[in-house]
């Protein structure tokens, strides 16, 4: 959207990156949510990424149409062009219609505002051929680089991504549970770890990930219990659906380090 403003007003420590965009407001994952994300002053946005079927990269968070739009189907079995036409407003009644994305599209909105753009790869069960080196290869011609910070539970396609640019920002997606998160992310050669608030609560997590010089991106941070905690243990982004309500939660709010 041209000259769509940005209204970043005060820089803090911990960075608020917009969940789907500003998806308490818009529909997940559409243009009208990021750009409803740069105008709160978000510092960076995140979003889910798949291949069509003609192989380009699109923005939608499940492999599956049904939750968004309605629809009976899979992402990857439908073109750009069949995608386009489903109207994916379904989780915000009355909204309007809303278009599933390109990436390329959100790359071209986001690049003037100076934004992080987190792009979560998605490749469990369904996997793309040559997904890494598609997204590698758009960073590029879009004039993104420096600016995308990749994340994904697959550590086959962190890898992958690593192996396409050896300076790919990579973040490993992190549930919780039996692995040694900062160990594995260590192996992996990883910039940062992104787990769930609950996790900052384990003994020594977030002790371990500052000195191992790992970054940390939590997600499901949402009630102000969360968004504060998650800031006083601090992160370096957390990841919500109500970028502006964050920051005027952390404006008014005092800053006491969790020790």
């Amino acid at each position: 959207m041209a000259g769509l403003h940005h209204e970043r007003r005060q820089t803090m420590a911990t960075q608020i990156w917009a969940h789907r965009g500003a998806s308490s407001k818009a529909p997940e994952n559409t243009m009208e949510a990021f750009e409803q994300a740069v105008r709160e002053g978000a510092d960076g946005i995140e979003l889910d990424v798949h291949l069509s079927a003609d192989g380009i990269p699109v923005v939608i968070h499940d492999s599956t149409l049904e939750r968004v739009s309605g629809e009976i189907g899979l992402v990857h079995d439908r073109t750009l062009a069949q995608l386009k036409r489903l109207d994916v407003s379904n989780p915000i009644p009355g909204y309007g219609i809303a278009r599933i994305p390109a990436l390329a599209e959100v790359y071209e909105l986001i690049n003037p505002t100076g934004l992080i753009i987190n792009v979560e790869v998605k490749s469990g069960l369904t996997t793309y051929p040559a997904f890494e080196q598609t997204l590698i290869a758009l960073e590029r011609q879009m004039g993104m680089r420096g600016r995308v910070f990749y994340s994904s539970f697959n550590p086959y396609t962190l890898m992958g991504l690593r192996e396409q640019d050896p300076q790919a920002q990579i973040g490993f997606l992190y549930i919780g549970g039996w692995i040694d998160a900062q160990q594995f992310a260590l192996r992996l050669a990883a910039n940062a770890l992104h787990p769930p608030v609950y996790a900052l609560e384990e003994p020594g997590f977030t002790e371990d990930c500052k000195r191992y010089g790992i970054a940390l991106h939590t997600w499901a941070v949402e009630d102000d219990r969360d968004l504060l905690f998650a800031r006083r243990k601090g992160v370096q982004a957390v990841i919500t659906d109500r970028p502006a309500y964050t920051r005027e939660l952390y404006e008014k709010t005092p800053l006491h380090p969790v020790v």
